[in-house]
C-alpha cells in the first residue's frame, strides 16, 4: 500500500539541496554487474527454497529445512557467524501431510482445495452427502443441532466470478514511475474518514458477520462435523489461502476446513440451490509441531574491516517464510534469494567492506512482521517508547525485497527526502537496466517498516508488478515457474551495488527526523 503525500515548501528544499551526488565507483559497479548478471546463482537459490524445501510456513518443517540449508549455504561462501537466531516464541508449526477430495455424486470430480492453516485433518477417509448451511443470524443456527455430525457442510456463500478486465502479468509503464517521482511529501501521512456514513454502515454488517460466523463455527466444532468447505477468493484454477485457526499453544480447538478453488465452490453450490444431491469423498491429514514454539530468523555476515567503521552494520533481508497451498517463490522465496545472491556476489569479488554488512531472513512476516519487529526490539530498541539501544545509532541503512520477482525499478524513501539523491546516483549506473526512479512515497507492508518505525533508514524497493498481485501472492500458483530468471540477477546485481556503496562511504545513510513514542492503549 502507497500512502501518498503532500508538498511542503521547506521539504521539497532539501531534497534539491542536501548535498552533492556521490558518482560510485565505476570499476566496482562493473565487477558486480559481471557477477551478478553472468555467474548468477539466484535461481539455483530459489530452486532450494522452493522445489526442495517445499512450502514455508512460520514454523513448519519446511520452513526449518529451509533455514539449515540457507545457514549452511552462506557459511560455505565465506559469510561469519551464520546462525539462526531466535527472536522470541512464535506457537505451533504445522504442514499438511495429506490432501484428497472428489465430488462422487453427480459424478467424480477431483476439487482444486487446501486445507486451511492450522486446521486438523478429518482423522481418516470421508464420505457424505453435502450440507448446505444457510443463516442469517445466530438463532437461524437452531435448525442444524443434531444434523451434522460427520457430516461434509458448506455455507451459503461466494459470488459469481466475471471475466477479468486486465491481463494478469503487468510492468510499471513510464507514465507511472513519472507519477511516483512526482510524488511530493507532507507530515501527516494517511487520510482520515469521517465518522458516520457508509464506512460505518459497513463496518456494523461485517461485526454482525463475524458474530454469525463465530457462532457457526462452535456449533460445527461442537456437532463434530466432518469437514467444512469454504470459498476461497480467486479464479482460473488459482485460489489465496489463509489461516483457518490460531497458531498459539493454547489455541482453541476447530473443525476441519478446506479452502475451495471458486469453480469447484460455485459448482457444488449451483447444484445444492438447485436440489441436486451432492456427494464428496475426502482424506485429509495435518500434523502440529509444538515442540520447539520459538520463531527464529537466519542471519549472517562480512565483517566490516575499516577501524573506524567496522562497527556500523549496513543490513539487507527479506522475510524467509510463505503460505503453505504452494512453495512460496514471490512471497518471497525471490526476495530471499535476491539478497542471498547480493551477500554471494560481493564475496565472490572479494570484497572487504569497511562497515559491516548483515543479512537477515526473517520468519513469521506473513503473522504481523514478528521475526523483524523483534530483531529490531531485541537490537535497536522500542519503537512504542522509543526508548534506544546503543546499536541504533551503529546501523546506517536497512534493504528490503518483498514484492515478488519483477525486477527493481527504483526506491521508496519512505519520507527520507534528504537520502533521495544519493539512492538516485547509486541507480545511475542501472539505468539501464530499468532502474531509475526515486519515490519519496511509503510503501506497507513488509519489513522495512520494523526499522523506519525507530528511525533507522529502512527501505524498499520499487518492483514491477508481474503477476504478484493478480495470480500468485499467497495462492496456490506461487510456484518456481513464476520467477523471471533475468529479473531476479538485475535486483540481486542493485542491491550489492547499494551495499557496496553504503558501506564505503564515510557518512551514514541520513536519517528523518526520530519517530515520537506511540501512546499507550488504554
Amino acid at each position: 500500500m502507497i500512502k501518498k503525500f503532500t508538498t511542503t515548501g521547506c521539504a521539497v528544499a532539501l531534497f534539491l539541496s542536501a548535498f552533492a551526488q556521490e558518482t560510485p565507483d565505476a570499476a566496482i559497479v562493473q565487477k558486480i554487474r559481471k557477477e551478478g548478471l553472468e555467474n548468477s546463482k539466484a535461481m539455483d537459490i530459489a530452486f532450494n527454497l522452493t522445489d526442495v524445501s517445499g512450502p514455508r510456513l512460520s514454523n513448519s518443517p519446511g520452513l526449518k529445512k529451509a533455514q539449515e540449508w540457507a545457514v549452511k549455504q552462506l557459511s560455505d561462501w565465506g559469510l561469519k557467524n551464520a546462525h539462526l537466531e531466535a527472536w522470541g516464541t512464535f506457537g505451533k508449526g504445522w504442514q499438511v501431510d495429506k490432501y484428497y477430495a472428489a465430488t462422487t455424486l453427480p459424478y467424480y470430480h477431483a476439487i482444486i482445495a487446501s486445507p486451511k492453516a492450522w486446521t486438523p485433518g478429518t482423522n481418516g477417509p470421508i464420505k457424505s452427502e453435502v450440507l448446505l448451511i444457510k443463516a442469517d443470524s445466530v438463532a437461524d443456527l437452531a435448525k442444524y443441532k443434531g444434523k451434522l455430525a460427520g457430516k461434509i457442510v458448506m455455507m451459503d456463500q461466494g459470488a459469481p466470478l466475471t471475466s477479468g478486465i486486465r491481463a494478469d502479468f503487468s510492468r510499471y509503464a513510464d507514465t507511472t514511475l513519472a507519477q511516483m517521482a512526482a510524488a511530493t511529501p507532507t507530515a501527516g501521512g494517511g487520510r482520515q474518514r469521517p465518522a458516520g456514513g457508509p464506512m460505518a454502515d459497513r463496518m456494523a454488517q461485517m461485526m454482525k458477520m463475524r458474530e454469525v460466523r463465530a457462532a457457526i463455527g462452535a456449533l460445527l466444532l461442537e456437532e463434530k462435523v466432518g469437514l467444512i468447505l469454504t470459498y476461497a477468493r480467486g479464479g482460473q484454477g488459482t485460489f489465496f489461502t489463509s489461516n483457518g485457526a490460531s497458531y498459539a499453544l493454547d489455541a482453541k480447538p476447530v473443525s476441519p476446513e478446506l479452502e475451495v478453488e471458486a469453480e469447484d465452490f460455485l459448482h457444488i453450490l449451483r447444484l445444492l440451490k438447485g436440489g441436486k444431491k451432492v456427494e464428496i469423498e475426502a482424506d485429509v491429514k495435518t500434523s502440529f509441531y509444538d515442540q520447539d514454539p520459538k520463531g527464529y530468523n537466519v542471519i549472517a555476515e562480512i565483517p566490516g574491516t575499516d577501524k573506524k567503521l567496522k562497527e556500523e552494520l549496513v543490513m539487507i533481508g527479506g522475510h524467509f517464510d510463505s503460505w503453505h497451498a504452494a512453495t512460496g517463490a514471490t512471497d518471497n522465496a525471490a526476495g530471499s534469494a535476491v539478497m542471498m545472491e547480493a551477500m554471494r556476489i560481493l564475496k565472490a569479488i572479494d570484497f572487504k567492506p569497511k562497515r559491516t554488512i548483515r543479512i537477515a531472513l526473517w520468519s513469521s512476516e506473513e503473522q504481523g512482521l514478528f521475526g523483524s519487529r523483534n530483531y529490531v526490539l531485541n537490537h535497536f530498541g522500542d519503537p512504542k517508547t522509543m526508548e534506544l539501544k546503543p546499536d541504533q545509532k551503529k546501523i546506517s541503512a536497512y534493504y528490503n525485497l518483498d514484492n515478488g520477482t519483477g525486477k527493481i525499478r527504483g526506491v521508496y524513501l519512505q519520507g527520507n527526502v534528504a537520502a533521495g539523491p544519493l539512492l538516485q546516483s547509486w541507480l545511475t549506473p542501472f539505468n539501464d537496466l530499468g532502474a531509475k526512479t526515486i519515490t519519496v512515497s511509503n510503501t506497507g507492508g513488509t519489513d522495512h517498516q520494523s526499522f523506519d518505525a525507530l528511525g533507522i533508514p529502512g527501505f524498499q524497493f520499487i518492483q514491477d508488478p508481474m503477476d504478484y498481485n493478480t495470480r500468485t501472492h499467497h495462492s496456490n500458483m506461487d510456484t518456481y515457474d513464476r520467477l523471471v530468471e533475468d529479473d531476479l540477477k538485475q535486483a540481486a546485481t542493485i542491491v550489492a551495488s547499494f551495499v557496496y556503496n553504503t558501506s564505503q562511504r564515510e557518512a551514514q545513510i541520513p536519517r528523518k527526523e526520530l519517530p515520537v513514542p506511540q501512546p499507550a492503549r488504554p
